[in-house]
């Protein structure tokens, strides 16, 4: 299947495409005005949104097999998944009860009666998982592919590397190190994950991180 992402992040909040119901607005404005994390070195705007946009690839790829309101469901969990974060190490049950209330709190009108299922969303990613990944329904499992999608991205030494060095107290270079046992089991579940995050392109992470560890040395 040949898939192209595309997408801005202003085409995608409002729906341009109109893929899923309704559009997103509301709840870009509530995180942008109120989630106090945005800044935090790796739970920040850019971990956040680019679950969403990850996400939202996920359904354009799936658009034939995801209800437009299923696909709603999966979005909102995404915006409020990491919703007002600490950007400490510690237990991830905590940052999940963090998102869950922020999402009950800005939760408009006509996605209470999707609470439930949005909020099942948010938990799926806690870290570690409690729960394997092959069993869940197809929505859990493109927001824990999206979840790690950003081991991949572009900027990772920033966002990853000095990200979590920042919010876990720890030396870059040791978090450097501990991307290769990692990247060596970083799996992606879903057909859409495996075409977007192909073995290759994780293969050639691990040489990069490797090379630059020599480097370093």
């Amino acid at each position: 299947m040949v898939f192209t992402v595309r997408g801005s992040l202003p085409e995608i909040i409002r729906n341009d495409e109109k893929l899923y119901e309704g559009d997103l607005i509301p709840y870009f404005r509530v995180v942008f005005h109120n989630a106090q994390n945005l800044q935090n070195p790796y739970h920040n705007f850019r971990h956040i949104f680019h679950v969403v946009w990850l996400c939202y690839q996920a359904c354009l790829f799936y658009r034939d097999r995801i209800p437009p309101h299923y696909m709603r469901n999966l979005l909102i969990a995404a915006i409020f998944h990491d919703f007002n974060h600490p950007g400490l190490m510690g237990d991830d049950d905590l940052n999940i009860a963090r998102a869950v209330r922020g999402l009950r709190k800005y939760i408009l009108s006509q996605d209470v009666p999707h609470v439930g299922q949005i909020e099942w969303l948010i938990k799926t990613t806690e870290y570690p998982y409690k729960t394997e990944t092959s069993s869940l329904q197809l929505e859990s499992q493109i927001i824990r592919d999206a979840d790690m999608g950003q081991s991949l991205a572009m900027a990772w030494i920033q966002q990853v590397i000095f990200g979590l060095a920042g919010e876990w107290g720890k030396p870059p270079i040791d978090i450097l190190k501990s991307q290769i046992g990692f990247l060596k089991n970083l799996k992606f579940y879903t057909d859409w994950g495996q075409n977007m995050f192909p073995q290759s392109e994780i293969n050639a992470k691990i040489k990069e991180v490797e090379e630059l560890i020599k480097l370093l040395e």
